[in-house]
C-alpha cells in the first residue's frame, strides 16, 4: 500500500535520513554525523516545532546521591505493569545517565539547587528524585535548543523543513532505500520529491491527533508510524495510550492541542479534588496524587462519569512560587482567567502519549530491513504498557545513539528502488473531525466491547470517503485513519485491563496477557494480527 501522491519531481540523496526534529531524530543525526556519514533530516514544520519543545517534565536519570540503575529499573517495570521487556529497561537505566551527560556536553543547561549542582525533583511513579529540569517547566525548550544548536554547526545535515513525509522506497529484495516526501515551498525543491538512502530512521513522535483532545502539536499525526505499515512493518503496543490526567481544560469546544499541567507540579505539593472537594486520590493508591499517570487518569475520567462533570479541579495553591517555578502554566492558565495561586485549576485527561509504535530490536531495526524507529514512533519494549513519568526524553537519547552506532558498523551499498505497491489509498480530511471524536468517545481512557466495535463500525464507514486530491490534509488524515484502526483493533483484541489500557468489561489483568499484540498490513491492505511474548532474557541486552 502506499499514498495516492504525484510522481517525484525531484530526487537527492545522503547516506541517512532521518524523519523528525525531535530529540530523538536530532540526537541520531548528531550521532551519524560522528561517523561521517551524510544526513538529510526532514522535519514537518519548522525544524523546533516538535513535541520535544513541548515536554514540561524533565529528564529521569539515575544521577542523584543514593539512587541507581537497578531503582530507576524497578520503578520502570512497576509502570510498565507487567509488559516491559527486561532487557530494553536495562539498556534505557544504565545507559541513561551517560546520555544526559553528553546532552549536557553538547550545551544543555539544566536547573541547579542553591549549591549549584544540578537539581532533581521527583515525578509520579518515581521513589527517588531523579528528574532534570530546566527552566522549571520549559526542559523540553532547552534540550531542542541545545541540539538545534549543534546540528546548526554541522555542515554534514542538510535540514529540510516543512516537509511532509510520504512512503518508503523499495529495492528488489525488499530493503528500504529511501523515502518519498511532499515539501510545502518554492525552488527546486518543491512539491513531491524522493530522497535516495542507505538507511531510514523514522523519528516522527506522537500520534495524537488521533483524538480530539491531546497535547500533542498539530504536526503529530503519526506519520512515521503509517508509513511503517504501509511498508510491511509491525506496529505493536499501540492501545497503550497513555492519557496525560492533569490537561488544562479549556471548554466544550475545544480542539487539538490543549496546555498540559506537568506533573511536576502535583510534585511540588498540589493534589486533585473533585466538585466537592474531596481529595480522592488518596484512598486509590499509596502514592496517591503522585501514584503512575494511567492509574490518575483513570480515576478523574470516574470522578467526572459519576458527577457529570466536564473536569475535576487541581489545588496549586500552596505553591507560593508558583510563576517563577512554572511560567509557562502560569501563562496557559492566566489565558483563561485562572490564577494558580488563588484558583483551583480545571483539569482533564487528554491523549498524551503513545508507549507503542513500530516495533523495533535495541538497535532501533524495525522489521523491514532498512527502516529503523525510534523516540515515540517507535515500541522499543522499555515503556511495557505504560510509561513511567520523564523517561520519553531519555528514550531518544539512548535508542537514537545505538541506532547511529548499529548504522555506522552495518551500513549497506546503494540499492535502488523498484516500482511496487499498486494499492493506492486516500481519505477525504472531510472525515478527519468525526473520526477524532469517534475514537475519543469510543477508545479512550476507558473502554468496552461495545464502544471498541461501535468505533470500529464507523472508522469502516468512514474509509469509503475517499478523494482524488492529493494534499497535506488528505495524507495526514489518510495516516491517522490507519493509526486509528490499529489502536481500535488491539484494544478490542485485548481483554483485560493493564497499564494505560482499561476495559470495563475486563477489569483484571490477566496473565494470559502478558504478550504485545503486534498489528501489520499486507499489499493489498488486509490487516494481521501475532502476538509476542515478554521478554525477559538479560542475554538480549548485551
Amino acid at each position: 500500500m502506499k499514498l495516492r501522491a504525484p510522481l517525484p519531481g525531484w530526487s537527492t540523496s545522503a547516506d541517512v535520513v532521518v524523519i523528525g526534529s525531535g530529540v530523538a531524530g536530532l540526537t541520531t543525526a548528531l550521532q551519524i554525523r560522528a561517523h561521517n556519514l551524510s544526513v538529510v533530516l526532514i522535519t514537518k514544520s519548522y525544524v523546533d516545532e516538535g513535541s520535544t519543545k513541548w515536554a514540561q517534565g524533565g529528564i529521569a536519570a539515575a544521577l542523584g546521591p543514593g539512587d541507581s540503575p537497578e531503582q530507576h529499573e524497578r520503578d520502570t517495570l512497576v509502570a510498565g505493569a507487567g509488559l516491559c521487556d527486561l532487557p530494553a529497561v536495562k539498556v534505557l537505566v544504565s545507559e541513561g545517565p551517560e546520555a544526559v551527560r553528553k546532552l549536557i556536553a553538547r550545551g544543555a543547561v539544566f536547573d541547579k539547587s542553591e549549591t549549584g549542582e544540578i537539581a532533581l525533583t521527583r515525578e509520579g511513579g518515581h521513589l527517588r528524585n531523579r528528574i532534570l529540569h530546566a527552566g522549571g517547566d520549559a526542559t523540553g525548550a532547552e534540550v531542542s535548543r541545545a541540539l538545534l544548536a549543534a546540528v546548526s554547526r554541522d555542515q554534514g545535515i542538510e535540514v529540510i523543513e516543512h516537509a511532509l513525509v510520504l512512503d518508503a522506497l523499495k529495492s528488489e529484495s525488499g530493503r528500504v532505500c529511501g523515502v518519498t516526501l511532499h515539501v510545502i515551498g518554492e525552488g527546486s525543491r518543491d512539491g513531491v520529491g524522493q530522497i535516495m538512502a542507505r538507511a531510514v530512521v523514522l523519528a516522527t513522535g506522537g500520534l495524537g491527533q488521533v483524538y480530539s483532545q491531546t497535547t500533542n502539536p498539530s504536526v503529530s499525526t503519526g506519520d512515521g508510524v503509517a508509513l511503517a505499515l504501509r511498508a510491511g512493518a509491525d506496529v505493536a503496543d499501540v492501545e497503550f495510550i497513555q492519557f496525560h490526567p492533569t490537561v488544562l481544560y479549556m471548554g466544550e469546544n475545544s480542539r487539538g492541542q490543549q496546555p498540559l499541567i506537568s506533573e511536576a507540579v502535583r510534585g511540588e505539593g498540589a493534589f486533585l479534588v473533585n466538585d466537592r472537594g474531596e481529595r480522592f486520590m488518596k484512598s486509590v493508591h499509596p502514592l496517591a496524587d503522585l501514584a503512575p499517570r494511567d492509574i490518575v487518569a483513570k480515576e478523574i475520567s470516574r470522578q467526572m462519569s459519576q458527577s457529570g462533570a466536564k473536569h475535576v479541579w487541581l489545588d496549586a495553591k500552596s505553591i507560593i512560587d508558583f510563576k517563577d517555578r512554572f511560567p509557562t502554566i502560569y501563562a496557559s492558565c492566566s489565558q483563561i482567567g485562572i490564577d494558580p495561586i488563588k484558583d483551583l485549576i480545571p483539569v482533564a485527561p487528554a491523549s498524551h502519549y503513545a508507549s507503542g509504535g513500530i516495533r523495533t530490536d535495541l538497535n532501533g531495526h524495525s522489521s523491514v530491513p532498512g527502516l529503523y524507529a525510534v523516540g515515540e514512533t517507535a515500541c522499543t519494549g522499555a515503556h511495557g504498557a505504560n510509561r513511567l513519568a520523564s523517561n520519553s526524553l531519555l528514550e531518544g537519547l539512548v535508542f537514537g545513539a545505538r541506532i547511529a552506532e548499529d548504522i555506522a558498523k552495518s551500513l549497506v551499498t546503494w540499492e535502488q528502488p523498484v516500482a511496487s505497491d499498486p494499492i493506492e489509498v486516500l481519505i477525504s480530511p472531510s472525515v478527519r473531525g468525526e473520526m477524532q471524536r469517534t475514537m475519543s468517545r469510543g477508545a479512550s481512557v476507558v473502554r468496552t466491547k461495545d464502544s471498541l466495535t461501535k468505533t470500529l463500525e464507523t472508522l469502516d464507514r468512514l474509509k469509503d470517503a475517499t478523494t482524488i486530491y492529493a494534499n497535506v490534509d488528505a495524507w495526514e488524515t489518510t495516516n491517522l485513519y490507519l493509526l486509528a484502526t490499529a489502536i481500535t483493533r488491539s484494544a478490542l483484541e485485548r481483554t483485560e485491563s493493564r497499564g494505560s489500557h482499561t476495559r470495563d468489561d475486563f477489569p483484571n489483568t490477566s496473565d494470559a496477557w502478558r504478550k504485545r499484540i503486534h498489528q501489520s498490513i499486507d499489499e493489498i491492505g488486509n490487516w494481521r494480527s501475532t502476538h509476542e511474548e515478554v521478554c525477559n532474557d538479560l542475554s538480549i541486552a548485551h
